[in-house]
């Protein structure tokens, strides 16, 4: 219903600019998916505010009154401020990018603030928290080749930081696990892994135990009818084991990398490193992964620096 209310010029310049962020800025899918969303809600309510459908030359002479009536009334709908934020990006991306093809001023849309929010910061486990869930992951699963599918795949994330999305997206082809795992993470970006001997061992002990015919072009981590598994089993899995370890719902599986990059830096590792390895486009986005206050970060920055 929301889409029938843009006008068909808006609509399509709004797939050309999701075409462009396929194919030229790499985008994921997922973010694709959510600059429809933000931008399609954004345009409705342009058309139900000025009470036509919004073309390109009106959607060029948007005011800051109209921005700030598309926010409240965002609002309203009990959307929060991390939200809030993340549709005016989408809104923003799409103006810049709007105005430099049709050649009109996007100030009243770019200076647009976003509302402030409070950034949750990761919790990452502790070593011993993140070795007994894993243990406890294994015990509580009801066929012991699921056992071994479940540490494996929680291996993957504490020991190699993964994200679960990549784990999950590892190929028959892939086995036997090499030294080495090239990834594509978000936007496509690709980095190199090192595979820790505990991961490589684990995912050929589910190998051994699994009942289904690896083939090369099919899902390594298999569900219990033998289609792919979904992250959801896993964070089913972990959500049963916390309980009965008492941990917080923190613990999740994405958790696990959040403590692969906490502790290799409390190890010693260094934080430019960690990012190659955690597929980060930001130092910044990095320490946010790390459980380390500013007095760590600058025993690692005086240790490495040249001019230390």
């Amino acid at each position: 219903m929301t889409a029938t209310l843009i006008s068909p010029v808006a609509r399509d310049a709004l797939q050309t600019w999701l075409s462009h962020q396929r194919a030229l800025k790499g985008a994921a899918e997922n973010t694709v998916t959510a600059y429809q969303g933000d931008v399609t809600e954004f345009l409705a309510f342009m058309a139900m505010h000025h009470g036509s459908h919004q073309g390109l030359a009106a959607l060029a002479a948007i005011t800051v009154s109209d921005m700030r009536a598309w926010m409240a009334q965002t609002r309203t709908t009990g959307v929060g401020s991390r939200s809030m934020a993340r549709k005016l990006s989408a809104v923003k991306a799409f103006y810049r990018w709007l105005s430099e093809r049709e050649g009109f001023e996007p100030t009243a849309v770019l200076m647009t603030r976003a509302p402030k929010f409070t950034r949750k910061l990761p919790r990452p486990l502790a070593v011993d928290a993140a070795k007994e869930l894993i243990d406890c992951v294994g015990e509580q699963a009801r066929a012991p080749w699921v056992a071994a599918r479940d540490i494996a795949v929680l291996t993957l994330l504490w020991g190699c930081g993964l994200r679960i999305s990549e784990a999950l997206g590892l190929m028959g082809a892939d086995a036997p696990l090499p030294d080495v795992l090239r990834i594509s993470g978000k936007g496509g970006k690709e980095r190199v892994v090192p595979v820790l001997p505990a991961a490589q061992q684990a995912v050929a002990a589910y190998l051994r135990l699994c009942p289904f015919h690896q083939e090369p072009q099919a899902p390594l981590f298999r569900a219990i009818r033998g289609g792919k598994l979904s992250p959801g089993a896993i964070q089913k899995v972990m959500a049963s084991a916390r309980m009965q370890l008492g941990l917080p719902a923190s613990a999740t599986p994405h958790a696990m990398r959040h403590s692969f990059a906490t502790h290799l830096l409390d190890a010693g590792g260094d934080l430019r490193a960690i990012q190659e390895l955690l597929g980060h486009a930001s130092l910044s986005t990095t320490q946010a992964y790390t459980a380390v206050d500013t007095v760590r970060l600058l025993e690692v920055y005086n240790a490495s620096h040249p001019k230390a």
